[in-house]
């Protein structure tokens, strides 16, 4: 009876593995294709036959090209398919528990800068997609929304552990973190000025210490 129970957990773990490596090469292959032809002018039947699957494979995985694109940007910004919350995730953790409020802008800044890396280039296809697709244009429109709650949950942690410059309260602040840490300032100073990322995570910390501290 182990042997047999052994052999059905490694071949239930290698099924996953492989359902894993397909929604990959899926994603990797819609991100190649959208950012190429455009969001519209790309089908489920393109994405299906360039990722060597079925259609039906990429229906069965995704639902519609809208949910398709909305996992796209899940993954960039988390990094990994794994149903963990973004605020949830070690680098999110580990500017919470920073207990230095300069360290952890620096460590946000950072911790930003990594997630910009991965995910500006989806949010260009969604930005484009958006003027011409009014489901997408509604997506965009929440994935602001929750950028900002995310946003206003780290100036929460930041206000755990020190004062703000006189005048200053959190949702002022929020407001400010969400603007300056955003995908539309990240790509005019990294794409369009062409800053590094060092850079770039250098001037996002200072400029919100500035800003933001006594």
């Amino acid at each position: 009876m182990p042997p047999v129970k052994a052999k059905r957990q490694y071949t239930s773990t290698l099924r996953q593995q492989q359902a894993s490596q397909t929604r990959t090469r899926i994603l990797d292959t819609a991100q190649r294709l959208f950012t190429q032809r455009g969001y519209g002018a790309t089908t489920m039947e393109n994405i299906a036959s360039e990722a060597g699957v079925a259609t039906d494979t990429v229906y069965a995985t995704f639902g519609t090209k809208a949910g398709l694109l909305h996992k796209l940007l899940d993954v960039r910004v988390g990094g990994d398919d794994a149903p963990v919350a973004l605020l949830d995730r070690a680098g999110p953790q580990k500017v919470r528990a920073e207990p230095n409020q300069k360290k952890q802008i620096a460590s946000f800044a950072a911790d930003v800068a990594e997630i910009q890396e991965r995910a500006v280039p989806v949010d260009d296809i969604i930005r484009s997609a958006a003027a011409v697709d009014p489901e997408i244009a509604a997506f965009r429109a929440r994935m602001h929304g929750l950028r900002y709650d995310n946003m206003r949950r780290f100036v929460s942690w930041l206000a755990a552990k020190g004062p703000f410059r006189p005048g200053i309260g959190e949702e002022e602040a929020a407001a400010i973190v969400w603007t300056l840490a955003g995908p539309e300032v990240n790509r005019l100073l990294r794409t369009e000025r062409g800053w590094t990322r060092e850079r770039y995570v250098a001037w996002l910390a200072d400029t919100l210490v500035r800003t933001l501290l006594p």
